[in-house]
């Protein structure tokens, strides 16, 4: 990003305009195909047309800092990936169905990332594909259908996870074999202990329900950040005891890597190396390919041999030689450029600027998030335990105002969401901060 182009993308707090004349129209006929019920981002929609690093720019000309977006993991527009998928599309581009080493040299690669026993993969093409095809296999591996999600949560769009999902609008509601479960939150707690017993106690009654209602235990799916439901913080213990439980009860643990994998909780590859467990299951999803579209489910080879004795599965556009070579070039830049320890080194430093910039500010209940994904809590400074989506959805329409892209999470909308692609650096970790600074200080009273 050159000096002009960080420049173009100025500090300033006024509202956004209405949308010119060529977005109108574009937004007109997006409503006139894909329908009006797509979702899209701001009150005037923004139309973006060419990214770079962490950069995006609209038909406008004008610049923004994307603090947002986890598939462009390795940065908008990253050579090293465009080249690869650019050199194997221009070779060869088939299903799996034939030998390619650079579909095998890709597996062995990402396999190598994960802790034993995890050395197997599915390749697929989302994390909504993936989820369902985890689901299935922990089914036929136990012979039951009951599963345990968050009372907050999103885990696919397919029909199957439609009927677990929580967290979003569906019209099939929930389905008789799901059990939710309300996750901890220990931010702010002195003694853990209580809040933690309590917890573990409605996993052990939504266990029982289940096996009581003849479903009995098929998985828990969770992401280890909780981020859907406002990164929130469990108490130590937690995750190790709801792990433990279902597999006591024959039932697999599923993480759900989507949002948490590839770095972002700074210092360690996957989510679940925060805590002391052993998934079986593991999904991967949006940041794999940096747009390209692959997933993955990592399992164990007991479990995928079992599932496959039984099943002719297979995929017809997953792990082709062009998704592998764009899930190696990710893998490549992560390697080159120190991503893991960026992730850490950035997160701390966020994390502890986060906490000076809200010091004494009774609109800011917490500072959310671990590594490169972050956020800060709003309440109602006349009542902390009341959220304040207003504030929320204000901040974040005056950051895009000022050039940032943000979005926001949490049951009541009221947790700022901040995940910029792993290539961000110091100076514009600096540049988000201090528009997020001048946002906060230009807050209208509540």
């Amino acid at each position: 990003m050159t000096q002009s182009s960080v420049a173009a993308a100025n500090d300033t707090g006024s509202a956004a305009a209405g949308p010119t004349a060529g977005t109108a129209d574009l937004l007109r006929r997006r409503y006139a195909t894909l329908g009006s019920r797509s979702p899209l981002f701001y009150s005037t929609p923004l139309e973006v047309v060419s990214g770079s690093g962490v950069w995006l720019t609209d038909a406008d000309g004008e610049v923004y800092l994307d603090a947002y977006n986890n598939v462009p993991h390795v940065g908008h527009a990253n050579p090293v990936v465009a080249a690869a998928v650019s050199e194997q599309m221009a070779r060869l581009n088939l299903h799996t169905r034939y030998l390619n080493d650079r579909v095998v040299d890709y597996a062995e690669a990402l396999l190598a990332t994960f802790d034993a026993p995890l050395d197997r993969a599915f390749l697929t093409n989302s994390g909504s594909e993936s989820n369902d095809l985890a689901l299935r296999i922990a089914r036929q591996h136990t012979g039951n259908t009951g599963v345990l999600v968050s009372d907050w949560s999103y885990h696919g769009n397919t029909g199957r996870l439609a009927e677990l999902t929580t967290g979003l609008a569906t019209g099939e509601g929930l389905a008789p074999y799901v059990r939710t479960l309300h996750i901890p939150d220990a931010a702010g707690v002195g003694d853990e202990s209580a809040l933690l017993a309590e917890s573990l106690s409605e996993v052990d009654t939504a266990i029982a329900s289940l096996v009581e209602a003849g479903h009995g235990l098929a998985a828990v799916v969770f992401d280890p950040l909780f981020s859907t439901e406002g990164l929130v913080s469990p108490p130590s213990g937690y995750v190790e005891g709801l792990a433990a439980r279902v597999h006591a009860a024959g039932g697999l643990v599923l993480s759900d890597e989507v949002q948490s994998g590839f770095g972002r909780t700074g210092g360690r590859m996957w989510g679940y190396q925060m805590f002391d467990i052993e998934p079986d299951l593991v999904v991967l999803g949006k940041p794999m390919g940096n747009g390209h579209p692959l997933s993955a489910l990592v399992t164990t080879a007991r479990l995928q041999d079992e599932f496959g004795a039984r099943n002719d599965y297979f995929n017809t556009f997953a792990g082709s030689p062009v998704s592998a070579a764009a899930g190696m070039a990710v893998l490549q830049v992560m390697a080159e450029e120190n991503l893991l320890e960026r992730s850490a080194q950035l997160g701390h430093y966020v994390s502890e600027r986060l906490h000076e910039i809200v010091a004494g500010n009774p609109r800011v209940a917490a500072v959310r998030g671990r590594g490169l994904y972050f956020g800060l809590e709003f309440v109602d400074p006349a009542d902390p335990t009341v959220p304040d989506a207003a504030a929320t959805r204000w901040v974040v329409e005056d950051m895009r105002c000022r050039k940032v892209l943000i979005s926001r999470i949490g049951p009541a909308g009221n947790v700022l969401k901040m995940r910029p692609p792993l290539v961000v650096t110091r100076s514009e970790i600096d540049i988000l901060l201090g528009r997020l600074a001048s946002s906060l200080e230009a807050l209208p009273a509540g």
